[in-house]
């Protein structure tokens, strides 16, 4: 519990924001909407704990649901948000991966894997933290097709290494996190490709053409996909210059205090890195392997990167994911069951890391109420209806950017940002432009804008996931990310978008934009000397 959530003083002011929600609902402003959003994040902050804050969120979006009638809200919130949420397909398959992933970890820490795997890395480093780091970085990288897995399988398959190489589950979660949906955004072939390329295919229905390469489209704003580069290439600054900002700069100095213990755990000998690196790379090829093979319609072969990029577009995800998740489980329980000793049961190793998973699983069937209640109160149109203004055509992606990241933060959805800001704003730029000129870097803002919000937002599943299976509290992985997350996203609004509206080639911008995050990195390097 943090030192805020006994604060007597803030439990009460909880109380009173939560208490005004039945002023909001005799009222007409449309703002009301987004109060269960805006009460949620406030609770979260105030009393620390992110279970409590939501489901406050959540239960005041009850409230205005039901005209502020408590017992109607109190069933509504079970029947109309609660079980619905349990009954998804796609949210029960997400709770058993994550906690079969718990057990599959479990599994190989145990059989000694990890520890012979960090010990590899010793021999060929002086720095073991960076080498982490830059492992995490290109596991993200080689895990494209899915934001959520991937940021489930590599913080849970790196944070024993982590801890044991003096890196801190801040830095370790930042990295995780901005690998996963902003890798994923950019990748042509991935679970998010079918989604997106229908959503741009709405945009151009809505706006009456009913003829569209959809896939060219989204392959043309990729290069403009600002916030998603910047995210990526400030990574790797930060990686490789040790680059530790505001609250990070602390939780590192903290991570550091245990190298010493770290080190004298890595003298001892080691062997069999394999039963670590077997089942991991049969987890993750066989994650590849099934999309592809569930999603294709016509024949395995011949291959195509067409035809690869819409299998994984089509494939049933959730399936697949629970189903070569359990396999990658027996496997890592074959490949270390030796390693055992005789007062070791492996169901009760297994079920270690499963529990370790239950609390931050119900953080995420909270997060799932309170975004239900958002939807049906219609948030995302409300904020999105409350920018609405005229603006030039060249400053239309970076207002669109804007109103991707307000909508995104705030509901914490980046499929749903991208429902809600797609469909609108293609119509608007093909009457403000030339579909060579707008329309590429419009569809680029859209997705840039969402995947802020899934990247920072305290709301958004991937940020919950990405703290969790690194260990940490979802609070501190925001505090610690957003300085990163606001300053990619500021380089992409004045660096990126405003400069691609007014027509400036995205490599120009792209290159800029590098350039001043290493200046940016010098003169704060510059400062932490003087200090």
């Amino acid at each position: 519990m943090s030192a805020t959530s006994s604060h007597p003083y803030r439990k009460i002011l909880v109380l009173c924001l939560w208490l005004a929600t039945w002023i909001f609902v005799t009222s007409d402003w449309s703002i009301k909407a987004l109060w269960p959003s805006l009460l949620g994040l406030l609770s979260v902050f105030l009393l620390g704990r992110v279970i409590a804050g939501l489901l406050i969120g959540a239960s005041a979006g009850a409230i205005l649901l039901a005209q502020g009638n408590p017992i109607t809200a109190f069933l509504s919130f079970f029947t109309d948000h609660l079980i619905p949420a349990l009954q998804s397909g796609w949210n029960i398959s997400v709770l058993l991966f994550t906690l079969m992933l718990g057990g599959f970890v479990a599994l190989i820490e145990k059989g000694g894997g990890i520890h012979a795997l960090l010990q590899s890395w010793l021999k060929t480093s002086r720095s073991i933290s960076r080498r982490v780091q830059w492992s995490a970085y290109g596991l993200g990288f080689i895990c494209f097709f899915d934001g959520l897995a991937n940021s489930l399988l590599v913080g849970r398959s790196l944070t024993p290494l982590a801890r044991q190489a003096g890196l801190s589950r801040e830095k370790l979660s930042y990295i995780v996190d901005s690998t996963s949906a902003a890798v994923a955004c950019v990748a042509v072939i991935s679970t998010w490709i079918a989604y997106q390329l229908s959503m741009i295919r709405e945009g151009f229905c809505l706006a009456g053409i009913e003829e569209v390469n959809a896939f060219g489209q989204f392959f043309r704003s990729i290069p403009l996909n600002f916030y998603c580069w910047f995210t990526l290439v400030l990574l790797a600054i930060v990686i490789s210059r040790n680059w530790n900002m505001g609250p990070m700069k602390k939780a590192e100095a903290n991570a550091l205090q245990d190298t010493a213990k770290a080190d004298a755990k890595l003298v001892t000998e080691a062997t069999g890195a394999w039963r670590a690196t077997g089942p991991l790379v049969f987890l993750i090829g066989g994650l590849m392997v099934g999309l592809y093979l569930n999603g294709v319609e016509d024949g395995i072969l011949p291959f195509s990167f067409d035809k690869v990029a819409n299998a994984f577009g089509n494939a049933d995800a959730a399936k697949i994911l629970v189903s070569v998740s359990a396999l990658a489980c027996l496997v890592a329980y074959l490949a270390n069951r030796g390693q055992f000793k005789e007062e070791d049961h492996p169901a009760e190793i297994y079920m270690t890391g499963v529990q370790q998973l239950l609390t931050p699983c119900l953080i995420l069937i909270s997060v799932w109420a309170l975004t239900s209640t958002l939807k049906d109160l219609d948030a995302a149109n409300t904020l999105s209806g409350l920018l609405e203004g005229n603006l030039p055509p060249a400053l239309f992606p970076a207002a669109v950017f804007v109103t991707g990241t307000l909508i995104s933060f705030t509901t914490g959805t980046s499929w749903g940002t991208m429902g809600v800001v797609m469909p609108l704003a293609i119509p608007v730029a093909l009457n403000l432009g030339s579909d060579a000129t707008l329309i590429p870097v419009t569809v680029a803002a859209v997705f840039s804008g969402a995947v802020f919000g899934d990247h920072c937002s305290p709301l958004s599943d991937t940020t919950v996931v990405s703290s969790f299976a690194c260990d940490l509290d979802p609070i501190d992985h925001v505090r610690t990310q957003i300085p990163y997350a606001l300053l990619a996203a500021c380089l992409a609004l004045f660096v990126g978008f405003i400069p691609a509206g007014l027509g400036a080639p995205a490599l120009m911008s792209l290159l800029l934009g590098i350039g001043l995050l290493f200046i940016l990195n010098r003169i704060f390097n510059s400062a932490q000397k003087i200090t």
